[in-house]
């Protein structure tokens, strides 16, 4: 898997489906071109200092490198966003939540083929469907 370095990159990536995990949010974003799939890692300010953010950061690029998983057959970016419970959790949990968080997305495409939001369950209403009060 090749890396995403460019900012665009990213924010494309925040705008597809994402899939929560006690130590990460993957967030993935279907591309149109035929290249590898590509990865980046992002750790906020809020995790704790830097030295903490730089330990979140190896910890996922390992995770990553162990989960040994293929690349799905169409040409994807993903983004994992680290969370401050990547510091103390053991790592053979994040990898299977790695590899769960992979294939949920995966999944998640409507009947037309296009991909829909993870994170936007049916059995929450959206504002548009609820009834006045």
């Amino acid at each position: 898997m090749d890396r995403l370095k460019k900012r665009a990159d990213f924010i494309a990536a925040a705008q597809g489906p994402r899939v929560a995990r006690p130590a990460f949010v993957v967030q993935s974003r279907l591309r149109d071109d035929t290249g590898p799939t590509r990865i980046g890692f992002t750790v906020t300010k809020k995790v704790g200092t830097a030295t903490e953010r730089n330990r979140v950061r190896r910890r996922l690029r390992e995770m990553v490198r162990l989960a040994g998983v293929t690349a799905p057959p169409s040409p994807r970016d993903y983004v994992i966003v680290g969370r401050r419970a990547a510091l103390d959790r053991e790592f053979p949990a994040m990898i299977e939540d790695f590899r769960a968080a992979l294939m949920r997305l995966t999944r998640t495409t409507d009947r037309t083929g296009e991909s829909r939001a993870a994170r936007i369950s049916p059995e929450f209403p959206s504002r548009s469907t609820r009834p006045d009060r």
